[in-house]
Protein backbone atom coordinates (compact mmCIF):
# COMPACT_ATOMS: atom_id res chain seq x y z
CA UNK A 1 0.00 0.00 0.00
CA UNK A 2 1.03 3.29 -1.22
CA UNK A 3 1.32 6.01 1.84
CA UNK A 4 1.84 9.31 2.36
CA UNK A 5 2.62 11.82 4.90
CA UNK A 6 2.29 15.34 4.05
CA UNK A 7 3.58 18.32 6.63
CA UNK A 8 4.50 21.96 6.58
CA UNK A 9 1.35 23.89 6.76
CA UNK A 10 0.59 26.66 8.74
CA UNK A 11 -1.09 29.94 8.81
CA UNK A 12 0.80 32.31 6.93
CA UNK A 13 0.60 36.30 6.71
CA UNK A 14 0.07 37.17 2.58
CA UNK A 15 3.26 37.68 0.82
CA UNK A 16 5.24 35.18 3.17
CA UNK A 17 6.50 31.56 2.51
CA UNK A 18 5.68 27.41 3.45
CA UNK A 19 7.35 24.88 2.42
CA UNK A 20 5.29 21.61 2.28
CA UNK A 21 6.88 17.91 2.32
CA UNK A 22 5.00 14.57 1.33
CA UNK A 23 7.31 11.53 2.54
CA UNK A 24 6.39 8.47 1.36
CA UNK A 25 5.85 5.38 3.97
CA UNK A 26 6.06 1.69 2.90
CA UNK A 27 7.44 2.06 -0.62
CA UNK A 28 9.83 3.82 -2.75
CA UNK A 29 9.36 7.15 -4.66
CA UNK A 30 11.94 7.10 -7.27
CA UNK A 31 9.62 5.27 -10.12
CA UNK A 32 6.81 7.66 -9.30
CA UNK A 33 5.11 10.99 -10.62
CA UNK A 34 3.94 13.22 -7.59
CA UNK A 35 1.30 15.69 -8.11
CA UNK A 36 0.07 18.42 -5.70
CA UNK A 37 -3.42 19.23 -5.38
CA UNK A 38 -5.48 21.84 -3.21
CA UNK A 39 -8.91 22.21 -2.13
CA UNK A 40 -10.93 25.34 -0.90
CA UNK A 41 -13.94 25.30 0.97
CA UNK A 42 -16.64 24.76 -1.33
CA UNK A 43 -14.66 23.94 -4.21
CA UNK A 44 -13.03 21.19 -6.12
CA UNK A 45 -9.55 19.68 -5.89
CA UNK A 46 -7.34 21.50 -8.38
CA UNK A 47 -3.75 20.19 -9.35
CA UNK A 48 -1.41 23.03 -8.09
CA UNK A 49 2.45 20.89 -9.71
CA UNK A 50 3.55 17.48 -10.90
CA UNK A 51 6.86 16.45 -10.82
CA UNK A 52 8.32 13.17 -12.77
CA UNK A 53 10.37 10.37 -10.64
CA UNK A 54 13.12 11.52 -12.46
CA UNK A 55 12.31 15.42 -10.88
CA UNK A 56 13.96 16.57 -14.60
CA UNK A 57 10.46 18.00 -15.44
CA UNK A 58 8.16 19.84 -13.68
CA UNK A 59 4.64 21.28 -14.65
CA UNK A 60 2.60 24.25 -13.01
CA UNK A 61 -0.69 25.27 -12.54
CA UNK A 62 -1.19 29.45 -13.93
CA UNK A 63 -1.83 30.59 -11.07
CA UNK A 64 1.06 29.13 -9.21
CA UNK A 65 3.84 29.88 -11.32
CA UNK A 66 6.53 32.05 -10.39
CA UNK A 67 5.64 31.52 -6.96
CA UNK A 68 5.44 27.84 -6.44
CA UNK A 69 8.38 25.49 -7.09
CA UNK A 70 8.36 21.59 -6.79
CA UNK A 71 11.17 19.24 -6.00
CA UNK A 72 11.92 16.01 -5.11
CA UNK A 73 15.04 14.15 -2.95
CA UNK A 74 14.56 10.15 -3.78
CA UNK A 75 17.27 9.86 -1.31
CA UNK A 76 15.10 10.96 1.65
CA UNK A 77 11.66 9.44 -0.15
CA UNK A 78 10.39 13.19 0.01
CA UNK A 79 8.80 15.46 -2.22
CA UNK A 80 8.89 19.08 -1.63
CA UNK A 81 6.69 22.49 -2.65
CA UNK A 82 7.98 25.34 -1.95
CA UNK A 83 5.63 28.26 -1.85
CA UNK A 84 6.46 31.90 -1.54
CA UNK A 85 4.82 35.38 -2.27
CA UNK A 86 1.66 33.60 -0.61
CA UNK A 87 -2.23 35.03 -1.45
CA UNK A 88 -5.07 34.48 0.71
CA UNK A 89 -6.70 32.51 -2.58
CA UNK A 90 -3.79 29.99 -2.11
CA UNK A 91 -5.78 29.07 1.19
CA UNK A 92 -6.45 25.33 1.36
CA UNK A 93 -5.95 21.37 2.08
CA UNK A 94 -3.07 20.76 0.23
CA UNK A 95 -2.19 17.34 -0.75
CA UNK A 96 0.28 15.01 -3.02
CA UNK A 97 -0.62 11.96 -4.69
CA UNK A 98 0.39 9.66 -7.09
CA UNK A 99 0.07 6.42 -9.79
CA UNK A 100 2.26 3.86 -10.62
CA UNK A 101 0.31 3.85 -14.01
CA UNK A 102 3.53 6.15 -15.29
CA UNK A 103 6.53 7.88 -14.32
CA UNK A 104 6.06 10.89 -16.06
CA UNK A 105 3.58 13.78 -15.63
CA UNK A 106 0.59 13.28 -18.05
CA UNK A 107 -0.96 16.32 -20.14
CA UNK A 108 -3.82 15.32 -17.63
CA UNK A 109 -1.89 15.90 -14.51
CA UNK A 110 -3.82 19.03 -12.88
CA UNK A 111 -6.73 16.24 -13.21
CA UNK A 112 -7.46 14.47 -9.48
CA UNK A 113 -8.03 11.02 -11.62
CA UNK A 114 -4.66 11.10 -12.89
CA UNK A 115 -3.90 10.04 -9.52
CA UNK A 116 -4.52 6.56 -7.39
CA UNK A 117 -2.99 7.02 -4.35
CA UNK A 118 -3.16 9.90 -1.95
CA UNK A 119 -2.05 11.55 1.53
CA UNK A 120 -4.24 12.90 4.43
CA UNK A 121 -3.61 16.61 3.21
CA UNK A 122 -2.34 19.89 5.05
CA UNK A 123 -3.82 22.67 6.00
CA UNK A 124 -2.54 25.74 4.27
CA UNK A 125 -4.00 29.38 5.53
CA UNK A 126 -2.78 32.39 4.00
CA UNK A 127 -4.44 35.45 6.32
CA UNK A 128 -3.75 38.71 8.00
Amino acid sequence: QLQFVESGGGLVEPGGSLRLSCAASGFTLDYYPIGWFRQAPGKEREGVSCITSSGFSTDYADSVKGRFTISRDNAKNTVYLQMDSLKPEDTGVYYCATTPRRTFCSSTWSTPTDYDYWGQGTQVTVSS
